[in-house]
């Protein structure tokens, strides 16, 4: 990973994928949630990460995936990540990780402080925390929702914690986010967003992506 990444998620056609290329992304996020507007089935998310090998880390995001669907993913996709999404336990990411030979990146909701416990749960299972918005209560799937958490939860976290932010961050608030978060002397090791680049849920817009990269690269 470089010292500061950047993750566009979501990407579901080659204009976006091609979009978040030339804008310089470090990772591109494809989502095997069924339920979300940014669902992409293993086929079809090949194709679309073919252009990414080489430019770019491609994660593969999921919902307490089965080992049925991390083998057809990593079948035709063979990604540098899986994002776990879900209720996956400690356990449960080592063998996420040794069945996909992919790092594994745990997605940690947070609404109150008491969600930052999760965080020291997950540390040492997992190769890369990231930190999220809590979805809402009735949300039939995690993420994207285009919600910020109320980033001075963060304070207490251990200095020496890398993590990626997300949640709410678009391209007119992740310079001020990453600037927040770097006062409070933590490792932000970068950012990731999904609605934020987005002119309708699951259709992202390109100036939008190349904003967001920009905005979070003079940060």
């Amino acid at each position: 990973m470089p010292q500061f990444t950047i993750k566009i998620c979501g990407l579901s056609t080659s204009g976006s994928m091609a979009a978040a290329l030339d804008a310089g992304a470090d990772m591109v996020g494809l989502v095997f949630h069924p339920k979300s507007p940014r669902y992409v089935a293993p086929p079809a998310a090949a194709a679309l990460a073919g252009p990414a090998r080489g430019r770019a880390a491609v994660v593969a995001l999921v919902v307490d995936a089965d080992d049925g669907l991390l083998e057809e993913i990593v079948g035709a996709l063979r990604p540098d990540w899986i994002q776990c999404h879900g209720r996956e336990t400690p356990a449960r990411l080592d063998e996420i990780r040794a069945l996909s030979g992919a790092r594994v990146m745990k997605a940690v909701g947070i609404a109150s402080a008491a969600d930052l416990d999760a965080i020291a749960v997950h540390r040492g299972a997992a190769d890369l925390i990231l930190l999220d918005a809590k979805p809402p209560k009735d949300a039939a799937y995690p993420g994207g929702h285009g919600r910020p958490f109320d980033w001075s939860l963060l304070a207490g976290l251990p200095a020496d914690l890398p993590f990626m932010l997300s949640g709410g961050l678009g391209p007119g608030n992740v310079a001020g986010a990453v600037r927040a978060v770097r006062a409070m002397g933590l490792a932000i090791g970068g950012v990731d967003v999904s609605s934020g680049v987005e002119s309708a849920p699951g259709l992202k817009d390109n100036a939008l992506i190349a904003a967001f990269v920009a905005a979070a690269r003079a940060a």
